[in-house]
Order: structure tokens, then C-alpha cells, then sequence
């Protein structure tokens, strides 16, 4: 059977894994939109796309993740973060369109450092986990069947991330300091690009609710690139420091752990190590 999927923010790490993966799917048919070519955040540009397209899914990877600007552009956070995850989740409703949208750890304040199901209490710390929550809850108001995927820590080939940056810095520098006291689960978004793939296509029933989606392995920053620096090879020094260390606007969740068990037990999605994942989108940048 043949589906089409449209998949905003085509341009994003996620975007991106979700068009290189789309090749292996010849029998369906890709949408794939920046916002310059759809701006998410104009109701009607929104609803006059999908009168004129018909569209069986749609996979909304457009964000502002921008997380200490955010603290001094909250405008621009909620229009993109909540507003035009409303006009979507909306639009999709009304054509039956099957909405998958993608939200993050920060939604919690990190004080649980026993992990996050889909269903505790949250309370963002920052501006950024603010407008991902407003767009959450707008999307499950106007579009009850809507499928929520809580990510954390994402990184790829594509795109600007952490992994990259430590890999260039690694190169350029003798030493580089990061911090050793927050502690969460690293996301390579092909993986993730593979488990919306396998929910839209599997042909099970669609269960539509919130879900938590990150590689296996709780680490910290540190221990993060510190296993860059082993597999790259690279004779940069790694310093532990401290978050008071390095102050940054937008204070970060200290436990930043989701926990994935409803995604794997709804839709028999099996999740990889973070290491494993990390070694192969490392090959594809040295």
C-alpha cells in the first residue's frame, strides 16, 4: 500500500536522517519541507497545504531547539514550539492525517534521578522545555490521536550537535572541559528516524499517546566525550568540570533520563546502545 509522508523541518538532524532512511521505502511517497518552503508557524499556509495534498502522515521534525536563545526570543520558541504544532496536530485532525511529533527530556526539571515515564509530573526549567510542553499539550487537545515522541540529547551526521563539536574541538585543542554533573541518555536520530519508520509502516494498529525515545545508557556529558575521544582517537585532554563551571542562560535538567519501556512494549521497537550508535555515526565523520 502505498502511503505519503510529509515530513517538516527537512533540514534538521532529524529531518535529514528521515530523508536519507525514506530510500529504503520506494513504495511510499515523501514530502519533505523546510520552513521556507512551509512555514508551519502561518494557519492558513498549513491548511491550504493539506486541502491540496493528500497526505497520509506527517512526521513534524520542525523545532526551535536554539535552548539559550530561546531565554531572549520566547516569542519566536512558542510560534514554532507550540503555535505551529497546534496548526498541525489541527489540519491533521481534520483530514485524518496520522500526526507524529517530535518533543524532548526537557519538558521534566530533572530532579528524578531514578528516570522519566511518559506519564510523571513535568515542570520544564527553562524557556525551551516551556514552549515544547505548550506544543505538546496543544497538540493532544486539538488531535486526540496524535503520537507524541519524547527525545533527548540528539545527535547526528548532520547538523550542528555535540558530538560534532567535540570532534572538532578534539582537533583544534590540547584540553576541552565538559561537564560531568548532568546525566541523560544520548539519541542518534538515525535510530530514531528507524522507530517512526517502523510505527508508520509496521501496519499495526497506531496508539496514539506520549512516548519516550533515547539510546540505552545512562551517561553523563563527560562520559560522552570521552567516549568520542576514545573512538576518535584523538590525544585532547577531556576535563570533568562542574555545570557551575560553565554557566550558560538557560539552565539545564541535572537527570535528563527517559525511560523507554512503552515504546518498545507497544510497537516492538528495539532501541540500540548508545555507544554502538555513537561508533556508527562516527564512521560516517572521520
Amino acid at each position: 500500500m502505498s502511503n505519503k509522508i510529509l515530513v517538516t523541518g527537512s533540514n534538521g538532524q532529524l529531518g535529514s536522517e528521515c530523508r536519507k532512511l525514506s530510500s529504503s521505502f520506494p513504495n511510499k511517497q515523501f514530502i519533505f519541507v523546510s520552513r521556507e518552503e512551509l512555514p508551519i508557524d502561518d494557519a492558513d499556509a498549513v491548511s491550504n497545504f493539506f486541502s491540496s495534498n493528500k497526505i497520509d502522515f506527517c512526521i513534524n521534525c520542525a523545532a526551535f531547539t536554539a535552548v539559550d536563545k530561546a531565554e531572549v526570543d520566547k516569542e519566536t520558541a512558542f510560534t514554532i514550539n507550540a503555535k505551529a504544532v497546534e496548526h498541525l496536530a489541527r489540519c491533521c485532525h481534520q483530514h485524518n492525517v496520522q500526526f507524529i511529533h517530535i518533543s524532548t527530556d526537557y519538558v521534566f526539571d530533572g530532579k528524578n534521578n531514578n528516570g522519566y515515564v511518559e506519564s510523571d509530573t513535568t515542570g520544564p526549567l527553562n524557556v525551551y522545555g516551556e514552549s515544547k510542553l505548550a506544543g505538546e499539550i496543544a497538540a493532544m487537545e486539538v488531535n486526540p490521536n496524535a503520537i507524541i515522541i519524547r527525545t533527548s540529547w540528539v545527535y547526528s551526521a548532520y547538523g550542528n550537535n555535540f558530538v560534532k563539536t567535540m570532534m572538532r574541538l578534539m582537533k583544534e585543542r590540547d584540553s576541552i572541559n565538559v561537564v560531568n554533573d548532568q546525566i541523560g541518555k544520548p539519541t542518534y536520530a538515525a535510530d530514531l528516524a528507524g522507530a517512526i519508520f517502523h510505527i508508520i509502516f509496521s501496519g499495526d494498529h497506531i496508539v496514539p499517546g506520549i512516548f519516550h525515545y533515547a539510546n540505552h545508557g545512562v551517561i553523563s556529558w563527560y562520559e560522552f566525550a570521552s567516549e568520542i575521544k576514545r573512538i576518535g582517537e584523538y590525544d585532547c585532554v577531556v576535563n570533568p568540570i562542574p555545570s557551575s563551571a560553565y554557566p550558560v542562560p538557560a539552565k539545564r535538567p541535572d537527570f535528563s533520563i527517559l525511560i523507554t519501556d512503552k515504546i518498545t512494549s507497544t510497537y516492538g521497537i528495539t532501541i540500540p546502545q548508545w555507544d554502538d550508535s555513537l561508533r556508527q555515526c562516527m564512521s560516517l565523520l572521520l
